[in-house]
């Protein structure tokens, strides 16, 4: 009997503790919900996320956001897996990309977004409803907020373009191949674009050089929907194509070499807006209309370079179904005011050069002074609409292995044809996705 009485003192003390884990988890006594924030490990992004929070809690009451950066060892994405599986994942974080986001809504590990109570009225607060459609997944949610969308573009040698009697950069495949003549011609040792990963495996690599191009053919096609390879052939096999004529032509530099366009040694360079202030640092004389213009990726003949999009490098808020529902309507809440004042994107844009992801970021009077004086983050701004984040399936990593293995790779090697390779890249993908 006393073993009994013991036993169940015993589990009394568990329920206890428990319960007082869980309240500590949620909440104070005193009726405060508690939410745990994770910022990307990037210190300008924590710094504007802590200030957003210290000014919230001051606004409102009953609610207290801790911000600290996530983990990253070996990768921020390897950090959260980790933290899911050992019960200790955050209430809600940043630094969530479109392919992350799949593999943690497969394990219903994220909620939702578009379920919580005023998600439209944050769509047309912050003026995005443009920009969100490309976000939407496979089964019709939304399961990450877009904070800010690099919409990647091509910087043109337009000093080195002059010399070649062009007064433009090219917009078209023909267009491109034409510069890439003259170039050869006048310059020989001269190279349209010098780009070491070209030639690599490395999954994300194919962001920055196929997507550009393939987004662009296909007027911004998905590519994988859901479990299904909906990838355009007739886009596909033209991307392909221009990579071969490049190849061809000696217009690629695939060896490793430093500040390559900066140098003059390539005309033509895929570009975020990170590039500015090394730029500002290293090469002052890089000057937008003097060395330098920007453009979206070239289209190939027939397709209306209006109707171009490129890959937008962009990642967003998640918010986790381990949190409380008190907990998650608490982290939704602080999102919707954080985005309901445009000045908070202002201040975003100003510490992290990152374009917040809004569909009027071009036309909006709380940037145009910012815009005005940063005229190279103009033409970010203005195709955020036109910019297609990464493939929402769980299998990105290895889709995107393959686009590089078995089309690209050996295509810029003489290996395939743009046909076979096109051909072989899709029986593989098919393969990864049934």
């Amino acid at each position: 009997m006393k073993k009994r009485i013991g036993y169940l003192c015993v589990m009394l003390l568990v329920m206890v503790f428990a319960a007082g884990c869980q309240s500590e988890k949620s909440g104070s006594d005193d009726g405060t919900v508690e939410i745990e924030f994770w910022s990307a490990p990037n210190p300008p992004q924590q710094a504007f996320w802590t200030d957003m929070a210290k000014k919230y809690m001051e606004e409102t009451d009953g609610v207290k956001i801790n911000v600290t950066p996530m983990p990253e060892s070996p990768s921020s994405e390897a950090g959260i897996q980790s933290a899911i599986a050992a019960g200790s994942a955050p209430t809600i974080s940043e630094n969530i990309s479109r392919g992350f986001a799949a593999q943690l809504s497969d394990s219903s590990a994220i909620v939702p977004l578009n379920e919580f109570e005023g998600f439209e009225e944050l769509l047309k607060e912050r003026h995005m409803k443009e920009t969100i459609k490309s976000w939407k997944f496979a089964d019709g949610n939304q399961y990450v907020l877009p904070i800010y969308s690099n919409a990647m573009l091509f910087a043109w040698r337009i000093d080195i373009l002059n010399e070649l009697g062009f007064e433009e950069v090219p917009k078209t495949h023909s267009e491109v191949l034409e510069v890439g003549q003259k170039l050869k011609e006048q310059y020989p040792k001269k190279f349209l674009w010098a780009r070491a990963d070209l030639v690599k495996p490395t999954w994300w690599a194919r962001w920055f050089d196929f997507f550009m191009i393939y987004n662009a053919a296909s007027k911004g096609n998905n590519f994988v929907e859901g479990s299904d390879l909906i990838a355009d052939d007739q886009a596909g096999i033209a991307t392909l194509e221009l990579f071969d004529k490049l190849s061809k032509n000696d217009l690629l530099l695939t060896r490793q070499v430093t500040d390559p366009f900066e140098t003059g040694q390539s005309i033509m360079m895929d570009i975020g807006p990170w590039t500015f202030s090394y730029w500002d640092e290293k090469f002052p004389e890089m000057k937008l209309g003097e060395k330098y213009e920007l453009a979206m990726p070239p289209v190939p003949d027939g397709v209306s370079p209006e109707d171009a999009k490129t890959f937008a490098d962009t990642k967003g808020l998640s918010i986790y179904a381990s949190a409380t529902k008190e907990q998650q309507q608490a982290a939704f809440d602080f999102v919707k005011w954080v985005y309901s004042n445009p000045e908070h994107d202002l201040a975003w844009f100003k510490q992290t050069n990152l374009p917040p992801a809004r569909d009027d970021l071009s036309e909006n009077e709380t940037f145009t002074s910012y815009l005005e004086e940063n005229p190279q983050l103009k033409e970010y701004a203005k195709n955020i609409p036109n910019a297609v984040p990464p493939i929402d399936n769980a299998e990105t990593v290895a889709i995107q292995k393959l686009i590089g293995t078995n089309a690209l790779i050996p295509v810029i090697k003489g290996e395939k044809s743009p046909e076979e390779a096109w051909k072989d890249m899709k029986e593989a993908i098919n393969g990864v996705l049934k």
